[in-house]
Formats: structure tokens, sequence, C-alpha cells
């Protein structure tokens, strides 16, 4: 007997269904299920013969869903239907008892905050391969010069192991956001019913430690309509997209022709269909083009979330869709990021010479005019008279007289032999000795903090 005198649409079961995607959910739905009968035999609301029975029942269909044998049905709406469905086909109507004290609202948010603390975690152990990969390079190339940039004008010198632990730094917060969203999926729901709780004594407690959760959601009407673990999950990829596609836009340029900086790994590395001499950084691009995918994830979502009514309603079956794309997505992209990084090999003398230009130093020779007392304001337009006037005879900042020093300032030729000092390469990059700069000391000093870092708590 239905409610319904007519049958649904077939238009409409597609629209409704979700098993073309769901499927993922499995083994959390099974462990849930599981752990939902034990606890319903132990408070005596279903006989321990019947939990036996389901718990069989239960081996069986795990079997032939771990084996690729799991008979589908054509009406089975989700996941968490079809897995009932066929329970019920093995262990006979015994099946029907596995629902006892729980709807498919609080059922489906327990597998999804179940799959999301996984993931989460995988995530993070990711990140940390990365950050590891990172350092490593960083370590290797402590004292190799580069231009650093702004603008994508060179700006001033750093040392390339100073600039790659400027990713290490993104990717330990994207590995505390990580650890965040495992924790934020650490409660509960079930026992939540659909949503004002159930009618039977039931122990989430019990539920809750068998499934590793830390606690329970303390609200049934917060515990199936809330996403926030999502969010927080889809917020951490997001991030963690956006840094990536950073790291990706700046491979393909130093491993282009025109900056020469690094040759990416064959393997990570693709050819033309008509261009035999091309090797083209296309996980590299990748990094950047997928970086807007996820974080189109996380809009999405909040867009789903933003006004929706309490408690459950059929829009909250759009986010799984986007959880599970963004996990596909920074998974494999922290994969392509780590085996480009370990790969890669760098060209020391073609960016020392892109970082030997001497215009770079204007800043140090500003710096200087403000050690011999000149307010740092009128060094800065000192300094920016010299470059024109190199610029406009067409030779190095180095190359010009005492005579043009005077012109532009008495003070900066009265201490000729300190402007050249200063100009001298090494000059530059070591003058940076604030905490956190690039002198090689305050660089050795970062690397052991990143190792403490990375060896440490994720959360710090």
């Amino acid at each position: 007997m239905s409610r319904f005198r007519e049958l649904q649409h077939p238009d409409f079961q597609r629209l409704n269904a979700s098993i073309g995607f769901d499927r993922r959910l499995w083994p959390y739905d099974v462990a849930q299920s599981r752990a939902h009968a034990r606890m319903l035999a132990d408070r005596g609301i279903i006989a321990t013969e019947d939990r036996d029975a389901l718990l069989k029942g239960l081996d069986a269909v795990e079997s032939e869903l771990a084996e690729g044998e799991f008979p589908f049905a054509p009406d089975d709406e989700d996941i968490h239907m079809a897995i009932e469905r066929r329970l019920t086909e093995i262990a006979g109507p015994v099946g029907g008892k596995l629902h006892t004290a729980r709807s498919r609202n609080d059922q489906v948010v327990t597998d999804l905050a179940m799959y999301t603390r996984e993931r989460a975690d995988a995530a993070r152990v990711a990140v940390e391969v990365l950050m590891d990969a990172l350092l490593e390079r960083a370590q290797e190339h402590v004292d190799w010069a580069m231009p650093g940039y702004t603008h994508l004008q060179r700006a001033q010198p750093v040392y390339l192991g100073h600039h790659l632990l400027a990713y290490f730094w993104m990717l330990a917060r994207d590995r505390a956001r990580f650890a965040f969203a495992q924790r934020e999926a650490g409660r509960l729901p079930l026992g939540a019913g659909a949503l004002a709780g159930v009618s039977f004594d039931t122990d989430r407690g019990q539920i809750a430690r068998e499934l590793g959760f830390a606690e329970v959601v303390p609200n049934s009407i917060d515990a199936v309509s809330g996403r926030d673990f999502v969010l927080d999950y889809l917020n951490a990829a997001a991030t963690c997209a956006t840094h990536l596609s950073r790291l990706g836009a700046e491979l393909v340029l130093w491993s282009s022709s025109e900056f020469g900086f690094c040759e990416l790994p064959d393997a990570w590395s693709s050819g033309s269909s008509i261009m035999p001499q091309k090797k083209n950084p296309d996980a590299a691009e990748l990094l950047r083009g997928k970086a807007p995918r996820v974080v189109g994830h996380l809009a999405a979502l909040h867009g789903v979330m933003h006004a929706l009514p309490l408690t459950y309603n059929k829009d909250l079956q759009e986010d799984k869709e986007h959880l599970f794309d963004a996990v596909d997505t920074i998974e494999l992209a922290l994969a392509a990021a780590t085996g480009m990084i370990a790969g890669a090999e760098f060209n020391r003398e073609r960016m020392r010479a892109a970082a030997g230009d001497e215009l770079i130093a204007a800043t140090d020779v500003a710096d200087l005019l403000v050690t011999l007392g000149v307010p740092f304001r009128e060094a800065h337009g000192i300094v920016a008279g010299l470059v024109r006037t190199a610029l406009d005879s067409g030779r190095q900042l180095s190359e010009l007289t005492t005579d043009e020093l005077a012109q532009h300032s008495e003070t900066l030729a009265a201490h000729e032999k300190r402007w050249r000092e200063v100009l001298t390469q090494s000059s530059w990059l070591e003058s940076k000795v604030s905490e956190g700069g690039t002198s090689l000391a305050r660089v050795r000093e970062q690397l052991e903090l990143a190792r403490a870092t990375l060896d440490g708590p994720a959360d710090g």
C-alpha cells in the first residue's frame, strides 16, 4: 500500500536518484549498519538472533560490493536503500529490522561524516608528503640565488631554498585546515532519526565509540540538517588548491625557455601532437586549472545551504557530488605537485645570472643611503635617478662614474667604496638579516623550524 496514486515519473526518478554517485559510501554504510545492529541488540530493541542474522547478511553484502558482484536494481534510489534491499533478499524479513530507530536522514549524514573524516585525514597526509618534498628541495638548494619577483618583474634576489619554503608554510596552514575538518566530522549524527530523535532508548555513545567518533551531535535537528563539516573540508581543499595553482603557475614559468630555471620530470610532462621538440608542463598547468573547480564546489555548497530551512531538505543531496569531486581533485593535485617538486631539476647558473641583474640591488643602495643619514624617501629618489642614468646610457649601475654619482648624491659619492660593495651579488642576499628574511643564516633557522613544524602536530 502506498500513499501515492501515481507512479513516479521516470525523469523525476532520474532527478531524485543518487545511486550513480553515492556508491562510494558503501563501506561506511555497512560499518554503520553493523554498529547499529549491535547497539539495537545490546539495548534489547531487537533479539540477539536477529542481530546475528543481520550481521551475517551484512557480511555477504559487503563481500558482493567489495568484489564488484553486488546486484544493483533499476529502482535503487541510493546506496543506502540498495544495501537494505539486498540485505533483506539475503537475510529475509529480518533485514527490515535494521532500520529500527534510524532514518535515512541520520543514516546518510553519518556515512558522509565518516567519509569526510577519512578523506580529510588522507588529504592531511598527502599535504605532509608534499611539505616534506619541498623541505628536502629547500635544503638541497638553500644557497642557490634567484630573483624574487613583484608584478612578475625582477624585484630583489632571494635564495631558492627560501622561495620553496614559502610554499611549505602555505601547506602547513592547509594541513591545519584539513585537520580541523577531520575533527569537525568527528561528531556522530546517527540517533537523531528523521529530525526529532527516535522513540527507543538507544545508546548513541556505543555507536560513536565503535565507529571512532569523538562525541555525538547533541541536537537532533542540527544533526540531520548540518553540513558544516563538508563546508570545512571544501574550504580546506579550495585554499589548498589555490596554493597549488600558484606553485603550478611558477613551475610553468620557470620551466619555459624564457626563464630556464628548471626542467620538470618527464613523468609529469607531455609532448605535442605535431611538434616533436616540445615538452609541455601540462601537470603544472592543470594545477592552475583545477583550483577554480574546487573553489566552485565550495561556493556551490554554500549556495545550497544558504537560507535552507530546517531540517532535512532534498537540496542536501547536492552535498555529495561537490564533496566527491573535490576529494578526487585535491588528492590528485597533491600527488602531481609532489611528483613535480621531487623530480624537478633546477638550473643554478641560469638563476644566478637572472639574480645578478644589478638593478635589483636598487633597494640595497637606498638602504645604504639611509645608514648614511639620508631619509628613505629622499634615498629612493636618488637611486631612481641613478637607475634612469644607467638605463639611458645602456650601462650597469657599477659602470657609473664618481662624477655621475656626485650629480645625484654627494653622500653616495663620498662613500663610493661602500656603494660598489653593495653592488656585489652576495651583499644583496646577505643583507636581509631580519627574522624570516632571505639571508643564509635566517634561511637555515627557517629550515630547522620547518622540520620541527612538519614533525609536530598538524594543528600546531
